[in-house]
């Protein structure tokens, strides 16, 4: 390591010889370059308090805690249900906010919203075709306890499929009626304030039939960007879309990536969206006012069998984090590959675990912008842990 540092000085020294302010230039990047943590896994492990499957989890990019729910089954057919709050720094659960054990009530992670708000869906079980879903809140974060609710303005027969995952604004909210039509709906929150936007069904085909679309907000334009797999046909484009979630304002156009959207993230100062799709085990960046877009294998992928899963965006660094299941760019495990909002592969991560196989909810990447970190699940194959890494 002190050979490669030092090879790096002299290589930078020789670069800015002609720089009038070379001692601030050099200063500024060794800072930034040297002292930048190594991109990967950084060793940071979060454990469930109690081992069971890990049902969803985020991170608050303003604090330094993180939330998750966990459920297992036990010996004798009871359910053991949890929400805790995490340590970023240390991995280590910090409180139990709650705790049941009954026939099958659950905790879902919906995630952390707005400014530093913990969102999780309680699930009890009244009879077979009867649960009752409410919505509890941790605001903020950081008092480790519920302190209020989140009443959507949707039925009891609704699931909450997605809460996009931007923080320090509102929130779009993907909904699905269960009671005859599984009518989609979509609608905009503060969840801090408990206010929505008008609630927006979703009539159109080619989104409103399984399986879920991509989802992401418009912070900018109050818009949710949505991707959705051809009906009928996955082995051609799909489609992508905007909703105005004031006036309800649906408009498609034809996508470029093949099968389902697995993952889709947005950045609303560009006004680029980018999303994986399963079929053609492609990245693609679209630009939502041209209605166009460009795609590419993700980096080494030959086959479906590397498909991307979720992807987010940071916003400070301008940066889309990429999920791959099965890595194109190790021999074992999976990767994230980051993007830069031009679609150009900035580095690939490697030494990661985590699958959607055996996942109630879906692998995902957490990130905190302002350090460059962020959690994934895995590595354990039972989904009872959350791996830390640098980008």
């Amino acid at each position: 390591m002190q050979v490669s540092v030092i090879s790096f000085v002299s290589s930078l020294r020789r670069s800015f010889r002609s720089c009038r302010c070379c001692s601030f230039c050099l200063t500024f990047v060794l800072l930034t370059q040297v002292g930048r943590a190594a991109p990967g896994p950084n060793g940071i492990i979060v454990q469930s308090e109690f081992g069971g499957q890990i049902f969803g989890f985020d991170i608050d990019q303003n604090g330094t805690e993180g939330v998750l729910a966990e459920a297992q089954t036990l010996d004798n057919g009871m359910v053991l249900a949890a929400v805790e709050t995490f340590d970023q720094g240390t991995g280590q659960i910090i409180r139990v906010l709650a705790q049941t054990t009954t026939q099958g009530d659950d905790f879902l992670c919906l995630g952390v919203t707005g400014n530093s708000i913990g969102l999780i869906e309680r699930e009890q079980v009244r009879d077979t075709f009867h649960v009752k879903r409410s919505f509890l809140t941790i605001n903020p974060l950081s008092r480790n306890r519920f302190n209020g609710h989140w009443t959507p303005p949707i039925g009891n027969n609704h699931l909450v499929e997605f809460v996009s995952r931007n923080q320090g604004t509102k929130n779009a909210v993907w909904t699905l009626d269960l009671s005859n039509n599984f009518m989609p709906t979509v609608f905009s929150t503060d969840v801090g304030g408990n206010t929505f936007g008008p609630v927006i069904s979703i009539n159109d085909p080619d989104f409103s039939n399984s399986p879920d679309p991509g989802l992401a907000y418009d912070t900018v334009r109050n818009r949710a960007i949505l991707g959705h797999a051809f009906l009928g046909n996955p082995f051609i484009p799909g489609w992508m879309a905007t909703v105005d979630l004031a006036a309800g304002t649906f408009t498609k156009f034809r996508g470029v990536g093949v099968g389902d959207v697995n993952g889709l993230a947005y950045d609303p100062a560009s006004d680029t969206a980018c999303t994986t799709t399963e079929i053609d085990f492609s990245v693609s960046f679209y630009n939502i006012a041209n209605q166009t877009g460009f795609k590419e294998p993700l980096p080494g992928a030959t086959q479906q069998f590397f498909s991307g899963a979720d992807v987010e965006f940071d916003p400070v660094n301008k940066l889309f984090l990429v999920a791959q299941e099965h890595s194109s760019t190790s021999a074992t495990g999976s990767s994230i590959h980051v993007y830069d909002i031009s679609g150009n592969l900035i580095e690939s991560l490697n030494g990661f675990d985590f699958s959607n196989a055996f996942n109630v909810i879906p692998a995902h990447i957490a990130i905190k912008p302002s350090a460059r970190t962020g959690f994934i699940d895995g590595p354990d194959a039972g989904v009872t842990q959350l791996q830390g890494f640098n980008y």
